[in-house]
């Protein structure tokens, strides 16, 4: 089932273009010279229900705006947006029920009152009957570990406690789909994990959809199965993370350990990262030579006594992407 279509979406805005110095400021005052910036130039893709999907790239690729427009919050210059087959433009009110929405640097708490009078409100403004916003506070606050901090105002929590106080606002009128913004920006280890457990918890028994932008590629390569990199307001890739980083990363890591130490090797099929006495630290282009042939070539030269291959990570991946 396709749960979110994008078709094409454009979105562009017109900045004031401002003018340096004494007289530049002088001539803004009279004419101020309008430049149309493309944020998001005719993206499109399908999420099905179900996925976890990282939605990643460099700052100002366009981003939070798609995910602005894919909960209403923005309106596309051109192109459609359908989520659950609805215009979230056009039918924002019914769309909204099926989404939650999290901005790791934005709350939708309120300040001075109890975490759990803030849970309560929304229930008000999403019109949650009383039974089910009872199971669902209760299902929240096992999972998130709510409990000993949901009478304690959000201005006194932890960063983590807030964080996870968010996850609990965004699902607390059961969505089907989860948008996800910077969601662990700044947490420690133990709220990252926990966050996690839990996206992959509601995954697991709610089928809840969930996209996720993260400039933490430890939270991707933890939750996403798929991958959609946008760079300068277009997809770049869209598929799955294993076959982009596999894809994407150019060169695998041997490090060997050697009978007698040697500062160089003359195989013409890697490229030596570092050299201490008896280990050997080198890169291969993956695309080109399989580990095994890299292997017997090397050892031909030298005699090897223990070695491991790491396999390609998404950093190496992204920031190639990034690059192309």
């Amino acid at each position: 089932m396709e749960q979110i279509v994008l078709d094409h979406v454009v979105k562009e805005y017109w900045v004031t273009k401002k003018k340096k110095g004494l007289r530049g400021a002088l001539i803004n005052l009279i004419h101020n010279e309008k430049v149309k910036v493309e944020a998001v130039k005719g993206i499109s893709y399908t999420i099905t229900k179900g996925e976890i999907v990282g939605y990643i790239g460099p700052n100002g690729a366009g981003k939070s705006t798609t995910i602005k427009m894919m909960s209403g919050i923005m309106t596309p210059t051109s192109g459609q947006i359908f989520i659950n087959g609805m215009s979230p433009h056009d039918n924002r009110k019914k769309v909204v029920k099926d989404l939650g929405v999290v901005f790791g640097q934005r709350t939708q708490l309120y300040w001075d009152l109890r975490l759990g009078e803030s849970f309560e409100l929304l229930k008000r403004i999403y019109k949650v009957g009383d039974e089910q916003y009872e199971s669902a506070l209760k299902e929240l606050t096992n999972v998130l570990d709510l409990a000993g901090f949901i009478d304690i105002p959000v201005r006194q929590l932890s960063l983590g406690q807030r964080m996870r106080g968010e996850l609990a606002a965004a699902m607390i009128h059961s969505p089907d789909i989860l948008f996800l913004d910077e969601p662990t920006i700044g947490l420690d280890i133990d709220a990252k994990h926990a966050i996690r457990n839990f996206i992959l918890e509601i995954n697991k028994r709610k089928d809840v959809t969930v996209i996720l932008t993260s400039h933490d590629l430890d939270d991707v390569m933890k939750l996403c199965n798929r991958l959609i990199v946008i760079n300068k307001g277009q997809v770049v890739e869209d598929g799955p993370l294993e076959d982009i980083v596999t894809r994407m990363a150019n060169y695998r890591m041997i490090n060997l350990e050697l009978a007698d130490p040697v500062t160089e090797i003359h195989s013409p099929m890697v490229e030596i990262v570092k050299a201490e006495g008896r280990k050997i630290w080198c890169k291969f282009d993956h695309h080109l030579y399989t580990a095994a042939e890299v292997i017997a070539d090397i050892g031909k030269e030298v005699s090897i006594v223990d070695l491991s291959v790491k396999e390609p990570n998404i950093e190496d991946a992204v920031a190639n992407i990034y690059h192309c």
